[in-house]
Order: C-alpha cells, then sequence, then structure tokens
C-alpha cells in the first residue's frame, strides 16, 4: 500500500506532503482564496502528475525502439469546470516535444500508448470526465 503524510507548514493552507521515500512537494491554496503562495495548487499537481506519468511511459517506449531521446519536454494546458463546488478537470491539452533521433511514428504511437492504454493519471483523468488531447513536436 502506497502512504502519503501531509503536515501544516505556512499559514492556513501551506502544506508539505511527504511520500514513503522521503520526496517532498509543497502545496497551497490561491492567494485569493487564504493561500500565501508557498507551493503547488492541488489541481496542477495532478495535471504534473499527468505530464510525469506521460513522460516515463514515452521514454521507456521510445528507448525499446531504439529511438534516440536527447531532449523532452511537455506543456500542458487544463480547463477546469465552472460553476460548480468541486470543479474537475474538463478539457486538458498536452503538447510533446521530443528531440533526437527519433521517428515520427514511432514518436506519436509512443504517446498514443501512453495516454489510452499505460498511464494511470491520463486514465484516471478520463474516468472523472476530462477530453484529453495531445500533439507529438519533433523539434531539431
Amino acid at each position: 500500500m502506497n502512504s502519503v503524510n501531509l503536515q501544516r507548514k505556512k499559514g492556513d493552507f501551506g502544506f508539505e506532503a511527504t511520500d514513503a521515500n522521503g520526496h517532498t512537494v509543497r502545496m497551497d491554496s490561491s492567494v485569493e482564496t487564504g493561500g500565501d503562495n508557498f507551493g503547488v495548487r492541488p489541481m496542477q499537481m495532478l495535471l504534473m502528475g499527468l505530464g510525469g506519468c506521460s513522460a516515463i511511459d514515452i521514454v521507456m517506449i521510445l528507448k525499446k525502439q531504439r529511438q534516440q531521446v536527447d531532449d523532452f519536454s511537455i506543456h500542458i494546458e487544463g480547463e477546469r469546470e465552472q460553476g460548480k463546488d468541486a470543479t474537475l478537470w474538463k478539457q486538458v491539452k498536452i503538447v510533446f516535444t521530443l528531440t533526437g533521433k527519433i521517428d515520427k511514428e514511432k514518436a506519436e504511437r509512443a504517446c498514443e500508448l501512453s495516454m489510452n492504454k499505460y498511464c494511470s493519471v491520463a486514465e484516471t483523468l478520463k474516468k472523472s470526465g476530462t477530453e484529453l488531447s495531445w500533439e507529438v513536436v519533433l523539434a531539431g
């Protein structure tokens, strides 16, 4: 079983989360809702998790296909629902930018496999009704 502990560190809403391996992340509410800008907003952290999960999948897949990934960045934009108390992610758009000796079809397939089969965060978001879309850019 996985475990995470949270401890309030600053103001009313500034928390530090620590996983079982001792890795920490700071979280806070927005200044508009009483936070101190101490850390990442929890919903943005979910998008960060989506990026990290898919990045790991994609690099693993491309390495197995003997593709040379010299650099990799991901840009994620999301739109949340309006007028609800629990405002879920409505739409999320991801741009995967890869640099190296990479076949475009293999890169697109790796991203598709991650987003539709392997990435648990993507699947969690889809099950909550989020519309996920992505594009692959080969740079350099």
